[in-house]
């Protein structure tokens, strides 16, 4: 039995066709860096380190996945900026968000949990259960607890796409990048960014609400309450 033949497409044979579609490839390679662009350009001086971020009331935490209950080494490196920026007093409270839509499956009790067990009082811990993407944790961190002004912590990867999009909700942001080996994780996540950074640039366009609002929580007052 003979395999029918596949076609290979044809390259246009006139000067003007393949000018034509050169031209269309350049714009859609442009059109692909669009996002990531714009991303650069609204956190531009907004990255800091642990030793030079402001001092400010906030520090958010993002979520980055748990191994058999416990945070997973990307996220106890974000967890550790902070419990450090905590203990050298540039913080006074830590909002911890990320991913509890299940009863199985708990990110913000296990963030709470990791920071009490470095240094961090758990009276100025606050979790947001809600935190299922980074539009919808910088929306409700603004929406639903009040912040204003925060340090945003997370990977070099996608510590840009963090900043860009708590400002864009309305957060004076400042970004801290925790440093990891640039190993099989440390890639992927760089690759996937391109392909969220569209995902960002539409969440900024058309502002969706988050998949869960609900009402507003006095978390973070009441911990920067105890605070003072």
């Amino acid at each position: 039995m003979r395999l029918p033949r596949v076609r290979r497409p044809r390259l246009p044979r006139t000067r003007t066709g393949r000018r034509r579609l050169v031209q269309a490839v350049m714009a859609g390679c442009v059109l692909a860096l669009l996002p990531s662009t714009w991303m650069y350009v609204a956190t531009d001086g907004r990255l800091r380190t642990t030793a030079d971020a402001p001092r400010t009331e906030v520090a958010v935490v993002f979520g980055a996945g748990l191994w058999d209950g416990e945070p997973s080494p990307y996220l106890a490196h974000r967890l550790d900026a902070a419990a450090k920026l905590y203990r050298a007093g540039r913080i006074r409270v830590v909002l911890v968000t990320g991913d509890n839509s299940r009863e199985d499956y708990d990110e913000p009790d296990a963030m709470r949990a990791y920071l009490t067990r470095h240094g961090v009082p758990g009276t100025r811990i606050v979790r947001d259960y809600a935190g299922f993407d980074t539009w919808d944790s910088c929306v409700r961190a603004k929406k639903i607890f009040g912040v204003d002004r925060a340090v945003l912590i997370s990977q070099g990867f996608h510590i840009r796409r963090a900043v860009a999009l708590c400002q864009a909700a309305g957060i004076t942001s400042y970004g801290v990048a925790v440093t990891d080996r640039h190993n099989a994780t440390w890639y992927y996540g760089g690759t996937r960014e391109l392909f969220a950074a569209g995902k960002a640039a539409v969440d900024v366009v058309f502002r969706p609400d988050p998949r869960f609002l609900g009402p507003k929580e006095p978390g973070v007052a009441n911990a920067l309450a105890s605070a003072r």
